[in-house]
C-alpha cells in the first residue's frame, strides 16, 4: 500500500503563517509566534516534499514557495567535496561546512569568497569594528563584522599572495587553455603511436597497389609541366541545350571525348594489376569496372587540382576551368568534381594513398548484377584494413584524417551515380559520332 500525499490549498497552509505574523507585530511572545510559524511550515513539508520536488527540477514553472524548493534541492544536491576532506570537516574561519582548501586553508565558500573579494578590492583599509576586534567570528555572526572576520582568515593562514588580480587571472587561464592544449596533442601523439601500422603481407599489397596506380597514371609526377590549357574560346562557343536546362559547347565536348578512351584503358589496366580482382569471374569484373570507372577518373582529376590556375588536368593533358568542364557536357558533375579537388587538396596525399582509394572504389561489393559478393567484400576490407594501416604509418596532423578520407568515397559514389543519369542527356542531345565506342560500352547500360 502505497501513501499519497496530495497538496494542500493555500488557505490552511498559509492561514497559520499569517496569525503568527499578526502575533509578532502585536507583541505576542516571540517564543509562542515562532512556534506556531514551525508548526505551520511542518503542517505542509511533507506534501511539498513527496509531490512538488520533482516538479520544481522537471519543469519551469515556478509556484509561490519555489525559492524554498531551491534551497531545499541545493541542499539535496550539495556540490562535490574534495576526498582529501574529512566527513563534515568545519571551515577553519567560521566553523560552517568547509568545501576544499582555498588559499592555503580549508574553509567553506563563503568565507573564501569574502577573503578574495577583500584582497582583490582592496576593501580591508575600511573595514572598521564596532567592539574593538574583539568579534566571535562564526557561520551566524561572519557577517555581521568583516574587519574580525578578515583578520581571523589571516590567522589562520590564508595567503593573501595567492589571490590574483584581472590580469593574474587572464594569464593563469591562458596557461591553463596552453596546458590543455599540449595534453590533448600529447594524447594525439600517443594514440597515433599506438595505432597499428602494415603489416609485413599489407606492405606488400600495398607496393603491389602503389605500382599498380603508378604505371596507369598519365603524366606521373610531371602532369604540371606537361599539361595544356585548353583555350579560352572552347567552351564559349554557340551551344546546344538539353533536356535538363543545361549547355553543350560541342566543341569542348568533343576534346573531352579525344581523350576519355585512353583515360578509360588505364582505369582497366589498373585494375588488371590489382591482386585478386583477376580472381573474380569475368562478368564480376566487367561490372566493377562499368561502376568505378566514372570515379577512379574523376579522382584522378581532382587530385590534380592546380588552385592558382583553378584548373583540373583531365587525364594528365589537358587543364580545363569549370566553367569549361560544366558547357562541354558534365555540367552540374563538374561542380561536384572541383569541390572535390579543393577538398583534396588539404589533404596532401601521397601516390600509395590514391592508389589504394582506387583499389576500395574498385571493390565495391554493392554493384547491382555481382555474383561473388562475399568474396568482393572480403577484397575491399583487405584494401581497406591496409589502407587505414597505412594512413597510421603516414601520422597525417589532421584530426580525424581516416574518417574524413573515408567520407571522399561517398562523394567520389555520388559523381559515379550523377554523371550515369548526366549521360543519358548526353546520348539523346549528342550527335553519335562524338561518342568513341568504348565510351558507350562503358556508361552505356549504367544503373540510374
Amino acid at each position: 500500500m502505497s501513501l499519497h500525499f496530495s497538496r494542500p490549498s493555500s488557505f490552511p497552509v498559509f492561514l497559520p503563517l499569517l496569525l503568527s505574523v499578526f502575533l509578532c507585530l502585536c507583541h505576542t511572545s516571540f517564543c509562542a509566534s515562532f512556534l506556531f510559524c514551525v508548526l505551520s511550515c511542518l503542517s505542509f513539508f511533507p506534501c511539498f516534499l513527496l509531490t512538488d520536488l520533482h516538479t520544481c527540477l522537471l519543469t519551469e514553472k515556478q509556484p509561490f514557495y519555489y525559492h524554498k524548493k531551491k534551497i531545499f534541492v541545493f541542499f539535496l544536491l550539495s556540490g562535490y567535496i574534495p576526498s582529501y576532506l574529512e566527513k563534515d570537516e568545519p571551515c577553519v574561519v567560521c566553523g560552517d561546512k568547509a568545501t576544499g582548501y582555498h588559499y592555503r586553508c580549508i574553509t567553506c565558500e563563503g568565507c573564501k569568497g569574502f577573503f578574495r573579494r577583500t584582497i582583490q578590492k582592496n576593501l580591508h583599509p575600511a573595514y572598521s569594528c564596532k567592539y574593538d576586534g574583539c568579534c566571535i567570528i562564526d557561520k551566524i555572526t561572519r557577517n555581521q563584522c568583516q574587519l574580525c572576520r578578515f583578520k581571523k582568515c589571516i590567522a589562520v593562514g590564508m595567503a593573501m599572495d595567492l589571490v590574483l588580480d584581472d590580469s593574474k587571472r587572464v594569464a593563469k587561464r591562458r596557461l591553463i587553455e596552453e596546458n590543455r592544449e599540449k595534453r590533448k596533442k600529447e594524447e594525439m601523439v600517443k594514440t597515433l603511436q599506438s595505432r597499428p601500422e602494415p603489416t609485413v603481407a599489407e606492405w606488400d599489397l600495398i607496393r603491389l597497389v602503389t605500382e599498380a596506380h603508378r604505371h596507369t597514371n598519365a603524366q606521373g609526377a610531371q602532369w604540371k609541366q606537361k599539361r595544356k590549357f585548353l583555350p579560352d574560346k572552347i567552351g564559349q562557343s554557340p551551344v546546344a541545350p538539353t533536356s535538363d536546362g543545361d549547355k553543350v559547347d560541342l566543341e569542348a565536348f568533343s576534346e573531352f571525348t579525344k581523350i576519355i578512351t585512353p583515360a578509360i584503358t588505364r582505369v582497366v589496366d589498373f585494375a588488371k594489376k590489382l591482386p585478386m580482382f583477376s580472381e573474380l569471374p569475368c562478368e564480376d569484373q566487367i561490372i566493377l569496372l562499368k561502376g568505378c570507372c566514372m570515379e577512379i577518373m574523376s579522382l584522378r582529376a581532382a587530385i590534380r587540382y592546380d588552385p592558382e590556375s583553378e584548373t583540373l588536368t583531365l587525364s594528365g593533358e589537358i587543364a580545363v576551368k569549370r566553367e569549361q568542364l560544366k558547357n562541354g557536357g558534365l555540367g552540374v558533375v563538374s561542380d561536384a568534381i572541383f569541390d572535390l579537388g579543393k577538398s583534396l587538396a588539404q589533404f596532401n596525399l601521397d601516390d600509395t594513398e590514391v592508389a589504394l582509394l582506387q583499389a576500395v572504389l574498385l571493390m565495391s561489393s554493392d554493384r547491382s548484377g555481382l555474383t561473388c559478393v562475399d568474396k568482393i567484400e572480403k577484397c575491399q576490407e583487405t584494401y581497406l584494413l591496409a589502407f587505414e594501416h597505412y594512413i597510421n604509418y603516414r601520422k597525417h596532423n589532421i584530426p580525424h584524417f581516416w574518417p574524413k578520407l573515408l567520407m571522399k568515397v561517398t562523394d567520389l559514389r555520388m559523381i559515379g551515380a550523377c554523371h550515369a543519369s548526366r549521360f543519358l542527356h548526353m546520348k539523346v542531345e549528342c550527335p553519335n559520332e562524338l561518342f568513341p565506342p568504348l565510351f558507350l560500352e562503358v556508361f552505356e547500360d549504367q544503373e540510374v
